[in-house]
Formats: structure tokens, sequence, C-alpha cells
């Protein structure tokens, strides 16, 4: 991952935020960084770069450093907008990936805002959370297997691979935590589910089946909800992909990566090309239309030529949606270590930037629309979980290191909170045959927190930020008193980086590319404006319902504290 300095402007004091990944267990974005965004899988999210700030800093603000994964880079807000030239902005081909607010204090113990005497200003607070007594609650779900059979030279992510698997005990865990967390959170209806990992498809269809009807006895899973699964090459076996069909799945995210046997080796894969076109193919006979696959890029030695060729190839092999994602090299993994020791090379900015604006066009031209910052689709086979972490819905996680965003309703809260599970999968089963759940920390969000992750979560989609979204969250501070005054936004408007409209607030074309040179300025304008707002400097030292815990003791069990049945 990525980090840069960082720099200061006009005197500000910038606090650092520490990042984590998801196999630090604290918070991050997402439950498994992007099931395909994540895809996580065993990819790297989308990629970040680490370009330098564009917006001036007349108040004190914090600075972003890279969650991972997906890990953006550390940036200040210093050096006034406009100031970068165009060479360096396009030097950082894709946008922040994750960004969670919570993390640092959490993980620094500090109290979170929120609360009475917390960061709400007043009047700005976020309208009734979606599932507020009165309504119906909804949310995605993502749960993840964390076993692998091999250890991947690139990937960081939470997996664990061991001699044999206790799979009835894991399902009975993965069934009671999807009950427990979906009944604390008073679920009405699942839209959507995704199983992510580790290698998910090595998993039996039984365990499948098991947890999707956990699902659909503790709250309503409609029929025709997407319920993704990610699947290795090398365990999508035809038999094995009809099993999970059978089971209940009807999209598939399929880790190709490359298509370049060299390169697959390079990765450490256990496929080969032959083997992914052949299980792309199966999947696309068996999920028509609902197949996507992940394609890395930014590999060390790979040329610009090797992209083309492989981006030609998964053209002729795809059904309707790809995900791109520039490889990060992660501290710990074997790859990144041959590349620090100088065995690889690594990639120049400039031949990154290359490789995603040639997919961006090659994309096009083929009828693919770029909804985010990785992902393409045509004929609307959008990813409609993933479109839930970008639009700031609620979601849970079930299973070792998973991440959610909730609302725990049955123990009487009315604010949403971030939580991790317990990322070793033997402590975590221990626990949730203790507990019902193995959540191991949660940290209540102040309604600055929710709209600083839904700025920087909208803006990697083609969409933005609508206002009806925005004022779901802030109803007392429209979009437009924040970001139409002069500022940095304005000033990105003016420079043909960003759109305002009655619409809400989105990226051009050209601005999505570079959404990690954008944020860090739009973040600091909300927070200043949430602070004139205030009056309070714009974060509390917050009340104690708002500081981060560890959970067990201080979480609902199946049990008790008004949960449901």
């Amino acid at each position: 991952m990525e980090t840069a300095g960082a720099r200061q402007s006009s005197g500000a004091d910038c606090e650092s935020l520490a990042a984590t990944n998801r196999s630090d267990s604290e918070f991050s974005l997402k439950s498994r960084s992007d099931s395909e965004l994540g895809s996580e899988p065993g990819r790297t999210r989308p990629p970040g770069h680490t370009p330098r700030s564009t917006g001036r800093n007349t108040a004190p603000c914090r600075l972003l450093s890279p969650p991972r994964p997906p890990p953006p880079a550390s940036r200040g807000c210093g050096a006034g907008p406009g100031a970068e030239p165009e060479r360096r902005r396009r030097r950082c081909p894709m946008a922040v990936r994750g960004w969670r607010p919570a993390v640092a204090a959490l993980a620094a113990g500090r109290p979170r805002g929120g609360g009475p005497g917390g960061a709400s200003a007043p009047g700005a607070g976020p309208g009734p959370e979606p599932g507020a007594p009165g309504g119906a609650a909804t949310a995605a779900l993502y749960v993840h297997w964390p076993y692998c059979r091999k250890h991947c030279s690139y990937c960081s992510f939470n997996k664990y691979v061991v001699p044999a698997v206790d799979e009835a005990a894991v399902r009975a865990c993965l069934v009671r935590e999807a009950r427990t967390l979906l009944r604390l959170g008073q679920v009405q209806s699942v839209t959507s589910v995704f199983f992510g990992g580790g290698t998910p498809s090595l998993a039996s269809p039984q365990t499948i089946a098991a947890v999707l009807e956990a699902a659909a006895e503790a709250a309503h899973l409609p029929a025709g909800a997407e319920v993704t699964l990610e699947a290795n090459p090398s365990s999508a076996s035809p038999a094995r992909l009809a099993g999970f069909r059978a089971a209940g799945v009807n999209r598939l995210s399929v880790g190709v990566q490359t298509l370049d046997d060299a390169e697959l080796r390079l990765l450490g894969r256990e496929h080969t090309a032959d083997e992914a076109r052949a299980a792309v193919e199966v999947a696309r006979g068996l999920f028509p239309g609902r197949t996507s696959i992940d394609l890395l890029f930014g590999l060390p030695g790979q040329s610009r030529e090797a992209w083309a060729r492989c981006l030609e190839a998964a053209l002729g092999l795809c059904d309707d949606h790809l995900a791109l994602y520039q490889l990060t090299l992660e501290r710990g993994t074997a790859l990144e270590a041959r590349v620090r020791r100088g065995a690889l090379p690594a990639p120049p900015q400039d031949l990154l930037a290359d490789m995603y604006h040639t997919a961006r066009a090659v994309l096009a031209a083929a009828g693919f629309c770029q909804y985010e910052v990785s992902n393409f689709a045509r004929k609307v086979a959008l990813s409609t979980h993933n479109l839930s972490y970008w639009r700031a819905e609620q979601y849970i996680g079930v299973g070792p290191g998973a991440h959610g965003r909730f609302v725990p309703w049955g123990e009487g809260s009315c604010q949403r909170e971030a939580r991790v599970q317990t990322p070793d999968p033997d402590t975590w089963m221990k626990q949730v045959q203790s507990h019902g759940h193995g959540t191991r920390r949660r940290a209540a969000l102040s309604p600055l927190e929710q709209l600083e992750e839904l700025l920087a979560l909208g803006l990697r989609t083609d969409e933005g930020v609508t206002r009806q979204r925005w004022g779901r969250f802030s109803p007392q501070l429209p979009l437009r008193a924040v970001f139409g005054v002069p500022g940095e936004a304005m000033a990105l408007q003016q420079q043909g980086w960003l759109l305002l409209d009655g619409r809400g607030l989105r990226c051009t074309p050209e601005g999505l590319a570079v959404l990690d040179s954008l944020l860090p300025g739009l973040l600091c304008q909300l927070q200043r404006c949430w602070a004139r707002t205030a009056g309070t400097g714009g974060r509390g030292t917050g009340a104690a319902g708002g500081q981060g815990t560890e959970a067990h003791g201080g979480q609902g069990t199946e049990a008790g504290r008004g949960q449901g049945p």
C-alpha cells in the first residue's frame, strides 16, 4: 500500500488518522472490502495512489491515512485548489477505495462524537436511519469464508490456510451469527447477500444454503434478491457451481486476475489461464448475464502491451460485468518483499495511469459503462450489493474479520455503528458459541463521520452523492450549503473535475479517475462547514455511547437486550 507524507498549509494542524486493514481486526469500510471492490477477495481493491491534496486547509482538518484494503494514500489538506499540475493529477489513475473515519480513534481508544456533547451540529444530525421504529429496516449481508488452499503472493486479506476445516462447525457459527446480528439490527428485509473471503467457493453448497436459510428466517430475503459468491477458477467445477446455484446463489464473481500464465505464477494463483477461461464459460452458462470477472493490472514488470492483450482476451471471455483493480503491494506479502528487495521492478506511476485510461477507453468502446471507480457493466448488470456500500446503506458483516455498518435497534440504540468481527476463525467460533456473535469491536458513528463516509463512498460512483441521499443523513444542512459556496468544491467545479447541480454532487469522468486527489480538500471543506455550524470545532469529545469498545459484555447476545426472537 502506498502512503504519502502529511502536508500542512496555512498553519493548519492536521491530525493523522491511522489506517488499518481487515486482518488487523480494526474497522474497514466494508466487510471485506469490496466484495467486489472487494471481491476482495484475493485481489487488491480498487487502486489508489499518492497524489497531493488539492484543497486549501484554512481550519484544523484530519488527514486521511490509507485504509487497507482497499488503501487510499495518506494525504493532507495543503496547497490550494488548482495548485496541482495536470501531470501530477494524471498520475492518480484511481480513487480512494474506502475511508474509515472510525478506525484510528477506535484503535487509540479515543471517544467518538455524536452523542450529547459530540460532533452533532444543532439541527444538522442525520435523519432517521432506515429501519427506525415504525419503518422497515433493510440491510445488505456480507458473509466471510476465511479459508484458502494457499497464500497468493500479493494477498494481505483475512485468510487462513489450514490442513483441515471443520465445515460443520463453521457453518453452525455462520448461521448463528447471522441470526444474532440480523435480529440485533431488527432487519426486516435483506437487500442482497455477498459471500467473500478467503475463497468462499471452497465452502460446500450446503453451507451457502444454510446461511441463506438463516437470513430468510431471521429477516425476509426476497425472491430474486442478488446473492453473489466469489469463486476461484481452481474451485469452480461445473458440478460445484451448479450446486451453488441450487443453494440460492444467482450471481458469480470469478477471480481471474489475469489471462497470462506467467503473471498467474507471479501472483501465486492456483489456476492457469485455460482453467480461468473454462471456469468463466461454465459460470456464464449457469449465471447468464450475472457473471463478473476480476482483473488486476500494474503487476511488477507488466507492460502496456501485456495489459492490452489481457484486456482483449477478457473482452472475448467476459459476460456483462468486469472489475479492474490496480495491484497494491501490501507490506507482509511475498510480492511486496520481492519488489522492496529490488528483485522485481515497481511499476511507474505514469504507466499505471496509462493502463487505467486505456482500460476505460477499451471498455467504453465495447459497450461497458463505468459506474464506479473500478467497476464496469453493460446491459444494466450492476452489482446491487456493492452499490449498497457506495450509497452508505446499512450492511451486516458475518464471519471472521467481517465488517458492518448498522443500527443495533435491539439494544435500544438509534445510532449507526461500525463493527468488526474477531478475525481469527478459532477464536471467532468460540465467541459465537458462547455469545451468539463474534463482534470484537464497535464504535458509534457521529453524524459528521456518517457524512464523511457518504461523501468518500458516493463520489466513487457515476451517480455521486444525490441530494436525496445527503438529505437523509443531513436534513438541516443541505448539500449546496456545504459545497455550493466558495472553497475547494467550487474551484474543482471550475477546473472541470466536479459537478454540483440539482441531482447532487458527482465527479466528471475526468474527476472520477483522480478522486484520490480531490477527496482530501472536499472532506476538509465539509469539516470546516460542520465546525462553523456546530460552533464546537467540528468534533466533540463524545459521549460514552459513541466510544469504541471491546464488544463482549458490551453488546447484546441472542438471548438478551431486547433482540428479536
